[in-house]
């Protein structure tokens, strides 16, 4: 009853109220154009499937599964890890301060700080501040690795970042700076590909860690799959926008 209900509810909310809206219009232009009613009903089609959990899973596990998690001789022949930002929250309220990171890069953190224990090696946040309400990345996640204990000696800043193209070139600088030349690269698993491709643009060829995984290795069907979802949305069009801009890195190195 619990799955039915939320089936149901996801038809009289957004997105499902307006795939219904286009289903009727679709209904009402086959009365007056039949062509036109063809094309606003296949389009009404692939926006229902972008909302659907069905197909997040895929076009998600697909990007996501690009690169599994090294070994533990890869682990061992790294020097530094890099943990990229990717959102903060200046103003909100903490543990032990002001700001918070979004939850992306707070997953990100997460694996960071227990590789960072893990292998007792430095750890280089990479992010600054986007916009003028945004937070400071790198500084509130230097925040919250001394609460975890991280000694200060092992942590590195990079603070002028504002994409993923500037945090590889800024990171690199560090490196060089450094005498790094092995990093485990730490992001979300859907945004490695173009990290990764950044980072070799740089001249460093890193060792992926995929992090703050969105969807299960091996999906199985439930019939709640196939109910409209923003959820689902969001996460075939961060598909596209990834696509869309590791093509554009791999064709101008941007």
């Amino acid at each position: 009853m619990v799955y039915l209900l939320k089936f149901g509810a996801s038809w009289i909310l957004p997105p499902g109220l307006f795939i219904i809206l286009l289903v009727v219009l679709t209904f009402y232009l086959s009365r007056l154009n039949f062509k036109l009613s063809l094309i606003v009903g296949f389009w009404t089609l692939i926006f229902y499937l972008m909302c659907t959990g069905l197909v997040a899973d895929k076009t998600m596990g697909w990007l996501e599964q690009k690169y599994p998690p090294p070994t533990q001789a890869d682990l061992k022949s790294a020097d530094v890890i890099i943990m990229l930002g990717g959102g903060a929250i200046r103003d909100s309220q903490d543990v032990d301060g002001e700001g918070t990171l979004c939850a992306s890069p707070a997953n990100r953190l997460l694996t960071a700080v227990r590789l960072q224990k893990m292998l007792d090696m430095p750890i280089l946040l990479s992010g600054g501040q986007v916009y003028s309400d945004s937070g400071a990345e790198a500084l509130i996640a230097l925040r919250i690795l001394q609460t975890l204990n991280v000694p200060s000696e092992k942590i590195l800043l990079e603070t002028k970042s504002v994409n993923t193209t500037q945090n590889a070139i800024f990171s690199a600088q560090i490196l060089r700076e450094k005498n790094f030349h092995k990093p485990i690269l730490v992001t979300s698993a859907f945004h490695m590909r173009r990290a990764v491709l950044n980072f070799q643009q740089q001249g460093f060829e890193v060792i992926p860690y995929p992090s703050d995984f969105l969807v299960p290795r091996d999906p199985k069907f439930h019939y709640t799959k196939l109910r409209p979802q923003v959820e689902a949305l969001l996460l075939n069009v961060t598909v596209m926008q990834e696509v869309l801009r590791t093509t554009v890195t791999e064709l101008f190195k941007l």
